[in-house]
């Protein structure tokens, strides 16, 4: 029998993908209007999930001309980004942020 692959796993793979991408975090975001202190950290862990999968921090940083380290802690279940930081981030990730 074939060994399942972990989830994390399987979650990079699926949010190599830009339209998975999108609507993951679209979900991530709208999961964490809620305003309890668990689901306002789910968008910065999305975030961060969607890093991994477009080539990593390391890439993510050489395009936004921040630090990788920087970069690890801004994204980390205790960073608490600028809102200047998360547009370079989406603008980096090829993304786009909407209200409706």
């Amino acid at each position: 029998m074939a060994r399942s692959r972990e989830y994390h796993d399987y979650l990079i793979e699926q949010l190599q993908e830009h339209d998975k991408a999108v609507a993951y975090l679209n979900a991530a975001l709208e999961e964490s209007l809620k305003g309890d202190v668990e689901s306002q950290h789910l968008f910065i862990t999305a975030l961060r999930n969607v890093a991994e999968a477009q080539g990593g921090i390391g890439n993510l940083a050489k395009k936004t001309g921040m630090g990788r380290e920087s970069l690890y802690k801004t994204l980390s279940e205790k960073g608490n980004p600028k809102w200047h930081t998360l547009v370079s981030l989406m603008l980096a990730l090829g993304l786009n942020l909407r209200l409706a």
